[in-house]
């Protein structure tokens, strides 16, 4: 319940530190450990120094325009609103609280102070994105500095793997390294989150809050476990109550929490629980908020099983239909679960693109991932939305157990006849809490995060591998992931970029990188890359000025 005119609850959305930051951070394992060689895939260094794509992209715009782009006119990949921060605060807002949230820390640190000086009962950090502490003692550093008072609530994943990862002192350490006065620990947090929040208006005792953990002194508290069930259909963003807001062109959103497989390198279904569906009437009321906003152009599903299952997914595409939304729409896609019928309502609905993840090439590792998934249907899948004209991304894994070099080779083979448009392959991160980690015997794996080794394979012959593959596929083109991704597609759509002309960008600089990968002469290298550098600028000169 709303406090008088005090805010009551601020979410902070995503910290991406600056890329010179990261760099040199992973700079410091070595530029020949496995970490900083996967970032190697994201950024060139160019005679202006080390970009990453987004930094090219504003640079050959600021050449293309003769320098005339002003400060603030620029692309950030993250600019799409976190769907996680507007979603904890619309849950927030629906009941009866104050609560406001930041999209981007590093671009919105005036309004986090203005914010910070209405003294909120508390900020809550969300760590969808993050493998390790420093992106959000960051933010409690800068939110400590600001207002010494107000109470830091951290939950999500982050917090969730090290709960389960630790206990005891270890786990202690853990959290106060985080430096937050409060931690949600349970599958949603939602509810955690209103119930703190009440909590706090009213100087209750947090002992009484389920789910989360708290320091007394030097103690490490932890409150009873109970069971959150927030409903989808109750809790659908109302996105018109954000209009205040600039939400831009391309917005996220979700129909469906949890995934409906249990693939063996992933634990988000051991976190989030039982599949839990939103209606198609609830999916059509929060589009019709969208559209209400006026500038909404293209929505991104963020579902991990968007088309699963396969009879709601083709009624949502009847749905868009009917309705003739006429905005562009991009999802994860399983071709494993589709058919001619569901390709066909996906085009006539406005689907340009789709992730898809296809993980190997290999039926054998395939196997040992549990994908429930084939070749040749992902060949089919492929062939159909190609015909369909719709874009498609093949995400990739290098290394996984039982991978070998017969293996990779299998998956390359399969990137090059089936071209999707786009493909990126990232090293397998061994993570505690996959399911793969039951097996840990089996497959012999020692090592942990990038560093591993096990019976067929080691991360770092596994990196060999995926230079190789990024070298020698030529009718794909590359995708990197640091603050990348897929979803710059429609986010750049939004900025009224075609798909042809960022293509055009996107060969350019893979070429670029490969002259890096590839070791090529110094001298040949720039002047290679500064042909490139004119073919983007030339490529850039088209678009729009950003605003």
């Amino acid at each position: 319940m709303a406090s008088g005119h005090r805010i009551d609850c601020v979410v902070i959305g995503y910290n991406e530190s600056p890329f010179e930051v990261y760099e040199q951070m992973l700079g410091n394992y070595g530029t020949d450990s496995e970490a900083y060689r996967d970032l190697q895939f994201s950024f060139i260094d160019t005679d202006s120094g080390k970009m990453n794509y987004v930094g090219l992209l504003n640079h050959a715009v600021k050449l293309a325009q003769n320098g005339s782009a002003s400060p603030g006119q620029e692309f950030i990949s993250g600019e799409i609103p976190n769907l996680a921060a507007v979603y904890l605060t619309n849950f927030m807002k629906l009941r009866g609280f104050r609560a406001d949230y930041v999209n981007l820390f590093q671009y919105e640190k005036d309004r986090l102070r203005d914010l910070l000086s209405q003294n909120p009962y508390c900020i809550a950090i969300t760590t969808t994105f993050y493998v390790w502490n420093f992106p959000v003692s960051e933010m409690v550093e800068f939110i400590r500095n600001e207002n010494p008072e107000v109470k830091i609530v951290v939950g999500g994943p982050l917090v969730a793997n090290h709960c389960r990862n630790f206990d005891g002192e270890q786990l202690a350490a853990a959290l106060s390294d985080i430096g937050a006065d409060i931690f949600v620990d349970t599958g949603q947090g939602e509810t955690a989150l209103a119930n703190i929040t009440s909590c706090l208006q009213a100087g209750g005792d947090l002992a009484k809050v389920p789910n989360i953990l708290y320091f007394e002194g030097s103690q490490l508290c932890r409150t009873p476990v109970v069971l959150e069930n927030n409903c989808l259909n109750e809790n659908y963003i109302r996105w018109t109550a954000f209009g205040d807001r600039d939400l831009g062109a391309t917005i996220q959103t979700r129909t469906a929490r949890s995934c409906a497989f249990k693939c063996a390198f992933c634990n988000y279904p051991a976190r989030a629980g039982k599949l839990s569906l939103a209606t198609v009437d609830t999916i059509e009321k929060e589009l019709d908020e969208m559209v209400a906003l006026g500038g909404v152009r293209n929505v991104v599903f963020i579902d991990d099983t968007f088309n699963v299952p396969l009879p709601r997914f083709k009624n949502i595409c009847r749905m868009m239909i009917r309705k003739g939304y006429g905005f562009n729409w991009f999802s994860y896609f399983r071709c494993s679960n589709s058919d001619e019928e569901a390709v066909e309502l996906m085009a006539e609905s406005g689907c340009k693109g789709v992730f898809l993840g296809i993980e190997s090439g290999s039926p054998t590792v395939l196997q040992h991932m549990a994908k429930a998934a084939t070749i040749e249907k992902y060949a089919r899948g492929i062939g159909l939305l190609r015909q369909a004209g719709i874009l498609t991304f093949g995400s990739f894994i290098t290394g996984f157990p039982g991978e070998t070099a017969d293996t990779v080779e299998e998956t390359l083979s399969f990137i090059k006849e089936y071209q999707p448009d786009y493909f990126r392959s990232q090293l397998w991160y061994c993570e505690a809490g996959t399911p793969i980690e039951l097996q840990r015997e089996k497959f012999q794996i020692e090592g942990e995060g990038f560093v591993w080794s096990h019976a067929t394979m080691d991360s770092l012959e596994a990196m060999d591998h995926i230079d190789r593959m990024f070298l020698s596929v030529d009718r794909s083109e590359w995708l990197p992931q640091w603050s990348f991704d897929f979803w710059i597609i429609p986010y750049l759509m939004g900025k009224d970029i075609s798909l042809d002309s960022f293509r055009r960008f996107m060969s350019h600089a893979n070429n670029m990188l490969r002259l890096e990968i590839a070791d090529v002469a110094r001298g040949r290298k720039q002047a290679l890359q500064r042909e490139h550098m004119r073919g983007m600028v030339d490529t850039a000169k088209g678009w729009p000025i950003v605003a």
